[in-house]
């Protein structure tokens, strides 16, 4: 959000306080606290009509800083918070002398002057990191409501990333971005997994803590700072200090929760009914075979929402018009070794029989009236689960177990996005602003937890659409409504490397496109590029994605490249324990594994999949594509080319082919030793 012109002027019917002063230091046990006040002080005058801004500086683990801003210390803050992991303080060292006050922990420190201009400045082993100049923290009333604005200076040369799953280009500096999750596509600005929380090249990573809406200006409003602000009188956020972008993953993770290990099976094809097409019992055991009998091997079988019946999604309760025995196909499906997912949401249209039951138990979220909220969205009159309200959770996913008892494996939990703000009153009072981005937190943990407690640890694993901070702990996550065309596999492609950087472990998208249906030379481009994902799934919208169906080619494309993430599965068991050590995603942007390359600040078109294997989509139907090997010794994967990195590279591939490099300098044994043969 803009509050300035420029230099010197407000935007219009703007006005804004700003610190100028620091009138108070309290130094207690674990914290230091700074009055800033908005004169000058000039004399016992000064202190008339004045505005105090309070800051607390604190260290929840070495290395990490958290700052608290407050006007107005009277009012508690609403729910929800983010779910921060409790911790005793780290040690810390915190003291004062005549010029300047100061908290050190670990190798991070925050050192406010006493007695010169305004700002406190942030560094990391003794070398300045980042800091708050003068007129950086404002409180301002812009038409009526209040914010409160950091901004944290940025070096020369300085790339920002993350903030969630965001299609645009990777690199956030020059762009405003409201954290604000919307069921928008994958071609806007908009995001289903808004996360704010981003990541600097120079090593460090700053948590906004607020649930609700915050608006950043990445380099933009002011073209030497990164700006964030919310709604209100009070700001909190954190800085992780690194000192490299993996260390800076690693620390916010440990606070906002990491990864889990997800089932060995999940990395394997998932194979869908998709969404609107015509799809019973016979077509899908007649679908699996044929995949069988083509040797394409499925993990899972997807059903999406038509094994509902119509209008009344969600009911849990299968179309028996289609699907008259579900227990015993279930059966037969999983006798083949193939699990079953099914597809939900938190949306209780008012035909669902479970409408009237949620309304009698008090589990829809309601207005403020009492009455249910309701809307004609996505199903005439639907209600939303009120997940605030543990009987509520206790109801929806007492539906759910039915279901597993029945066979099922695991859930698409889809939706979570388009969440009311106003007249809205949730069952334990939360805030409805607040609540609009977590709501896909509570969610997807109830749905979560259950799958924990019925398949144990290890087995539990979702295929989510929207998400929050912390939601990285409920996995897998998948890109959301994208389309056929190679411009969208690249916006999903950016998508997904800005989610890693977010703190994601695991990551999918739709094959060749949600919507309309690929050309056959894009489906077999893309099926390539979805099972060098960390999961992958052929799933559409209006068609269907069986390979057969684009031309003959597609079947052996297929084949190869499900077998060839057979092959690589020991080696990305490896590197899925490194999302669950550690909170860094199986599908890395090139800066995160070549941090101090200047060539791979910008890359979005290719990613290194663990720390070892490079991987470059083909984006073109000339099948060409130009790729940057960093420095070091590389051999081609499928050709046993072996060349010496710092190079661009241009090539033209044919179907079972693409740049797949590895790295021969920090290669394990699960992927040095392994030989891929390319069809003749």
């Amino acid at each position: 959000m803009k509050f300035e012109r420029g230099l010197w002027n407000l935007q219009p019917d703007t006005t804004a306080i700003y610190p100028k002063a620091v009138t108070d230091v309290q130094i207690e046990d674990d914290a230091l606290v700074i009055s800033g006040y908005d004169h000058v002080v000039q004399g016992r005058s000064s202190f008339i009509h004045g505005t105090l801004i309070t800051l607390r500086f604190t260290a929840p683990k070495p290395d990490v800083i958290r700052v608290q801003i407050t006007h107005f210390k009277g009012r508690d803050v609403p729910e929800p918070s983010f779910d921060i992991a409790a911790s005793d303080n780290a040690d810390v060292e915190i003291g004062r002398d005549e010029d300047e006050a100061w908290l050190i922990s670990g190798s991070l420190s925050v050192r406010v002057p006493l007695a010169s201009e305004w700002g406190y400045r942030f560094y990391r082993d003794g070398a300045l990191l980042t800091e708050s100049e003068p007129k950086a923290l404002g409180l301002f009333n812009k038409s009526g409501t209040h914010y409160m604005r950091e901004q944290l200076t940025l070096a020369v040369g300085e790339t920002l990333y993350g903030l969630g799953e965001r299609f645009g280009p990777l690199v956030k500096n020059g762009q405003n971005i409201e954290s604000w999750n919307e069921d928008s596509g994958t071609m806007s600005e908009y995001g289903y997994k808004n996360i704010p929380f981003y990541l600097s090249n120079q090593g460090y990573g700053v948590l906004v803590n607020h649930p609700g809406k915050v608006d950043y200006e990445m380099a933009s409003h002011h073209v030497s700072r990164a700006q964030f602000s919310v709604e209100g009188r009070d700001l909190d956020y954190y800085i992780f200090a690194g000192p490299t972008m993996k260390a800076a993953l690693d620390q916010y993770t440990e606070l906002t929760g990491r990864p889990p290990a997800v089932p060995e099976w999940s990395f394997g094809l998932w194979l869908s009914t998709s969404f609107t097409t015509n799809y019973n019992e016979q077509d899908i055991i007649a679908n699996i075979e044929r995949m069988e009998a083509e040797g394409i091997p499925i993990s899972v079988f997807h059903f999406d929402c038509f094994w509902m019946r119509e209008l009344t999604w969600s009911s849990f309760i299968w179309d028996e018009r289609f699907f008259p025995d579900p227990a015993g196909l279930i059966k037969r499906i999983k006798d083949k070794g193939i699990r079953v997912c099914l597809w939900i949401n938190p949306y209780i249209a008012e035909s669902s029989p479970l409408f009237d039951e949620g309304k009698a138990g008090g589990y829809l979220l309601k207005k403020t009236n009492g009455d249910v909220y309701q809307v004609d969205f996505w199903q005439p009159g639907i209600g939303f689960v009120d997940f605030t309200n543990p009987e509520a959770c206790d109801w929806y996913c007492g539906k759910l177990k039915a279901l597993l008892d029945m066979g099922t494996d695991c859930f698409k939990t889809d939706f979570g996005e388009s969440i009311p703000v106003d007249d809205v009153a949730y069952f334990n009072g939360a805030d409805p602003e607040r609540m609009h981005n977590y709501y896909t937190y509570l969610y997807n943990q109830a749905v979560f937890d259950l799958l924990q407690r019925e398949k144990g640890d290890g087995e539990a694993v979702l295929f989510a659409r929207s998400a929050t901070a912390g939601g990285q702990q409920f996995p897998v996550h998948w890109g959301g409504d994208n389309s056929s065309s190679y411009s969208s596999m690249a916006e999903t492609l950016r998508g997904g490397l800005s989610l890693g950087l977010s703190g994601f472990g695991y990551w999918s998208h739709d094959i060749s496109g949600f919507n309309d249906t690929a050309t056959p030379d894009l489906y077999k481009r893309w099926v390539a590029f979805g099972m060098l994902s960390s999961h992958s799934r052929l799933h559409g919208s209006g068609s269907a994605r069986m390979p057969w169906l684009f031309d003959e080619e597609a079947i052996d494309v297929a084949r190869f490249f499900t077998q060839l993430k057979q092959s690589l599965l020991p080696y990305l068991l490896e590197v899925a324990q490194e999302s669950v050590a550690h909170g860094w995603p199986m599908l890395r942007a090139m800066v995160l594994e070549f941090e101090n390359d200047p060539n791979c600040r910008y890359l979005d078109t290719q990613y290194m999949l663990g720390n070892s294997l490079l991987v470059a989509p083909i984006f073109s139907d000339t099948g060409e594509v130009s790729v940057y090997l960093p420095a070091g010794e590389w051999r081609n994967l499928l050709t046993g080319e072996v060349t010496q990195g710092n190079i661009w590279r241009t090539d033209t591939h044919d179907y079972f082919s693409l740049p797949l490099w590895v790295n021969m300098d920090r290669c394990p044994d699960s992927l040095c030793n392994l030989e891929i043969e390319k069809p003749t």
